[in-house]
């Protein structure tokens, strides 16, 4: 069974900076794509950054240049630096795992400006 577990969400002023982290379980972040997406109130869950197995990123243009994906392998968990934080970065964000159709349980960043 496939768990995604994410952390590192929070309160943070406009311009600083979060690092969340997606714990994986029953499969490995080595060989998979992993996502985040972020969902803000009242608008539609959004993609913001890819890594690939092989390890090929790709990110949102509205954060590009300010977001990292990265990953661990050693303890299995994908993370997402986010600097330079914006107001409207605020949302919970989920990390994904496509091939499973796995989700997290989301946790919530918001940015005050």
């Amino acid at each position: 069974q496939v768990q995604l577990v994410e952390s590192g969400g929070g309160l943070v002023q406009a311009g600083g900076s979060l690092r969340l982290s997606c714990a994986a379980s029953g499969m490995r972040v080595s060989i998979n794509t992993m996502v985040w997406y972020r969902q803000a109130p009242g608008k539609q869950r959004e993609l913001v950054a890819r890594i690939t197995g092989g390890g090929s990123t790709n990110y949102a243009d509205s954060v590009k240049g300010r977001f990292t994906i990265s990953r661990d392998n050693a303890k299995n968990t994908v993370y997402l630096q986010m600097d330079s934080l914006k107001p409207e970065d605020s949302a919970v964000y989920y990390c994904n795992a496509p091939y499973y159709s796995s989700w997290g349980q989301g946790t919530q960043v918001t940015v005050s400006s």
